[in-house]
């Protein structure tokens, strides 16, 4: 068997299991009932003569769903990837009359990952350019703001309640309540939405919380404005794009003091 060979039915199979995957996840979000009610009229009635007809359709309905995902996403990149040229390639290597040779079908995969590969680079520079001017305009605001605070690491940070207890060593753990939001507004994470509050080892988070919880006593409230060197630099995740600038509300409770082992009776 030829390598290209090999690898289109390795291919064939991760399709199959995204499918799989895609149709496991749909059936986990419950529906709108008139989308229920619309779709079930939609329908074309299953009819098929064997268990083997139904998996073999079965097997084309779950490409074709990968396939009109991927066909989406390369759209959004500025690629228009025609679907009957897709289909025309499915069904003219089903036929025995590909228009290709498997070298040619591999280079022109090649080509297409490369070009994507450059479009997802190109919009994620852009995207993070934006990201660290937005984030120098707001701290260059925020830090005009009566009793904001800055210090040398470019940490800046507002007392919005000053409490009267310890405050916490980097190597301790303590126990707060935080709110983090983008530049813009927009949350990705809050302990009080989760009414639970948090407890970690404070030399085990972002440089800018290390730095910053240990400025508060126990019973305060700060508002810091993280530098995205002191929080996730260049790295990004889904609800926190790459350079971001990060703005959390945190609550000190307690510094959480370790349990000391038992004495030992004799």
């Amino acid at each position: 068997m030829k390598p290209v060979l090999k690898m289109s039915v390795l291919a064939a199979t991760i399709l199959l299991a995204v499918g799989c995957q895609d149709e496991k996840a749909a059936e986990a979000k419950p529906a709108e009932p008139a989308k229920v009610e619309q779709v079930a009229s939609e329908a074309t009635p299953a009819a098929f003569a064997s268990e083997d007809e139904k998996a073999a359709y079965a097997i084309g309905a779950s490409l074709a769903q990968y396939l009109s995902a991927n066909l989406d996403q390369q759209k959004e990149l500025g690629l228009e990837l025609d679907r009957e040229h897709v289909l025309a390639g499915v069904s003219d290597v089903f036929a025995g009359k590909s228009r290709m040779t498997p070298e040619e079908t591999q280079q022109a995969l090649q080509d297409l990952d490369k070009r994507v590969s450059e479009i997802v680079a190109a919009k994620a520079q852009a995207e993070s350019e934006k990201n660290i001017k937005a984030g120098e305009e707001y701290r260059s605001e925020f830090e005009k703001l009566e009793g904001v605070m800055k210090t040398d690491s470019g940490l800046l940070y507002q007392v919005e309640t000053q409490g009267e207890g310890d405050k916490p060593a980097a190597t301790d753990t303590v126990k707060v309540h935080y709110k983090g939001t983008l530049t813009d507004g927009t949350e990705f994470d809050s302990s009080y939405k989760r009414n639970q509050p948090a407890t970690f080892p404070l030399n085990q988070v972002i440089p800018g919380w290390t730095e910053g919880v240990q400025l508060m006593q126990v019973g305060s409230k700060f508002k810091f404005v993280i530098p995205p060197e002191l929080a996730y630099g260049s790295q990004a995740n889904p609800s926190i794009p790459a350079n971001s600038t990060l703005v959390f509300e945190v609550e000190l409770l307690d510094i959480v003091k370790a349990e000391k082992p038992a004495a030992v009776t004799q």
